[in-house]
């Protein structure tokens, strides 16, 4: 019971520190730092095992770079959006006027 709720606490706590962009840059960099150093919390010379952590960090990296650069597609499209939705009344011609003599 209480190791269900240490992990409970941890995985909430981890993924509100993820939703910030400042920490998730930190966390792909640690990540990434974790894969090239040759300290593993499990080390490569178990043959399975050794293997398992440093494949569920590298797909914690590319989930997160994928994800951030998603939300920053999105965000140009929408600003692109809203950029061609704002016209200028003054300039805007009334092609289907008709002058009357």
């Amino acid at each position: 019971m209480r190791n269900k709720f240490f992990t409970q606490f941890l995985q909430e706590g981890i993924r509100k520190a993820l939703r910030n962009p400042k920490y998730r840059w930190f966390a792909v960099i640690a990540a990434l730092f974790y894969l090239v150093s040759p300290l593993d919390i499990v080390p490569d010379a178990i043959p399975v095992l050794g293997w398992i952590d440093d494949g569920v960090i590298a797909s914690f990296v590319i989930t997160e770079v994928s994800q951030i650069v998603l939300e920053q597609m999105k965000n140009r499209k929408k600003n692109n959006y809203t950029e061609v939705d704002t016209v200028d009344t003054n300039t805007v011609i009334d092609v289907n006027a008709v002058t009357l003599n």
